[in-house]
């Protein structure tokens, strides 16, 4: 045991490793075990690849004195990259994406960090996206440095040199399958790789989201953006590639819906006594849904990755979970209505098609309102009052691509939403909502007219 730390850098890693009891018992074979990274300074597994990062740029020259420390972070990498430039000496400055928490972001504040929020829902490549503008400002800020967490394999090494050497001791060898929610890549393939060339035997799963592109990645090669759309979970699954995911050490990737996740997130702190974050929530997830798939002697190492504080606005929060339909209601559900035929299976239109179109698709369908995409992607939608003004204020407007006159996408939902909640959602703002069935992996629509037939 550490006895005196230089600084609280010092005090980062040699977290525990703790047996789970209940959620596992009777339903999973062999021993389950957590690696606890809330026990770092700052409560979570980023603190170890953060400092690494930097020492590394500082090694190459490419962090200098008196720098400032620029990145894409959700909050728990900004979090380890903040709490070392403070001993450092380095400024802070942060974008973040308006899904995460804001005690995420109120934290990163607390260690003198600025941080600006951009949206969730557009392309890396958007100059919007938070990936863009964190490069734009590295180019703009003097004796600016972007640690760049998904591909600096700085984030792998870390976990090469201290995460899995630590598992390995803590387990005295006998570890078979090691469970973790990907993100940036850096905390599965650092650890695996050191794991499998100790034993190759070793099972590697990393747990995935709904709306990333990782899982049928790993499985056929191919990176299709129909994959890609809003999700809720934090902290794992992505709409690109980062070089950090090394896809070859990965044996398998499995999806958690962002309702499991949510879930599971409370029962550990409830059954457990853990004060885990979401992504250990999906990670729990996924291990029970894999549970055919052990035996007695296996030894399954658990890796929660941050703390449940990050998260008392939302999994932690009965009127969130109430308002997002993860906590169950009796009654009638989105999937009634779907069952019923009562709403239609999603019809879209490209942004790049002219509004024309838009009209012609609308008549024809009787369709009150549809979704715009771009690349495959939800963007945008257009309902029949909206698209009437235009059409009023400007004839012209009928030659022009639909995205210049599109609303906000209709929001996400997953099928098991109570209908008392759908028509609260359902707003003359908001005239429809999206219905997402994982288990078929259709899109369905529902408008106040299909609610109102059942209420």
């Amino acid at each position: 045991m550490k006895k005196i730390c230089e600084t609280i850098l010092d005090a980062i890693g040699d977290t525990p490793m703790v047996r789970v009891n209940r959620i596992t018992k009777d339903v999973v074979r062999g021993t389950v075990l957590v690696k606890l990274e809330t026990f770092n300074p700052g409560n979570s597994i980023k603190d170890r690849m953060a400092v690494k990062m930097i020492e590394d740029a500082e090694r190459a020259g490419l962090l200098k004195p008196g720098g400032t420390i620029v990145e894409g972070t959700s909050g728990n990498t900004g979090m380890g990259l903040a709490i070392a430039a403070v001993v450092k000496g380095y400024r802070c400055i942060f974008t973040t994406t308006d899904k995460q928490s804001k005690e995420k972001v109120d934290a990163l504040k607390a260690f003198g960090a600025e941080v600006i929020v951009c949206p969730t829902n557009v392309d890396p490549e958007d100059p919007r996206s938070y990936y863009s503008v964190s490069s734009r400002l590295e180019r703009e800020v003097p004796n600016a440095w972007k640690a760049n967490q998904y591909d600096n394999l700085s984030n792998t090494q870390a976990h090469y040199e201290q995460t899995g050497p630590e598992i390995w001791e803590q387990t005295s060898g006998r570890v078979t399958h090691l469970v973790v929610g990907v993100g940036t890549g850096g905390t599965v393939s650092g650890v695996g790789r050191y794991l499998k060339e100790r034993n190759p035997k070793i099972k590697v799963w990393g747990i995935d989201t709904y709306g990333s592109v990782f899982k049928k990645y790993k499985e056929t090669g191919v990176f299709d953006k129909h994959e890609i759309y809003p999700y809720i979970t934090e902290g794992i699954g992505e709409d690109f590639l980062p070089r950090n995911v090394d896809f070859g050490v990965i044996d398998h990737f499995e999806k958690v819906t962002d309702k499991d996740a949510a879930i599971m997130t409370r029962r550990i702190a409830r059954e457990e006594g853990i004060f885990g974050g979401n992504s250990a929530g999906a990670a729990m997830a996924g291990l029970l849904q894999l549970k055919d798939h052990f035996v007695d002697d296996d030894v399954v190492v658990v890796i929660f990755h941050d703390h449940g504080s990050r998260y008392l606005g939302k999994m932690f929060n009965d009127d969130w979970m109430r308002e997002k339909g993860f906590i169950e209601k009796t009654g009638m559900a989105a999937r009634d209505l779907v069952a019923m035929r009562l709403s239609g299976e999603l019809c879209a239109l490209d942004s790049n098609e002219p509004v024309e179109h838009a009209v012609r698709l609308m008549s024809e369908h009787d369709f009150s309102q549809i979704s715009i995409t771009r690349d495959n992607r939800l963007v945008g939608s257009l309902n029949e009052a909206h698209l009437y003004d235009a059409l009023v204020h400007d004839p012209d407007v009928k030659a022009q691509p639909v995205e210049t006159i599109m609303q906000p996408a209709f929001p996400f939902v997953d099928v098991s939403t109570p209908v008392e909640l759908l028509s609260t959602m359902i707003t003359p703002h908001n005239p429809a909502v999206l219905v997402r069935d994982f288990k078929t992996d259709k899109t369905f629509i529902i408008t106040r007219s299909d609610v109102i037939r059942v209420l």
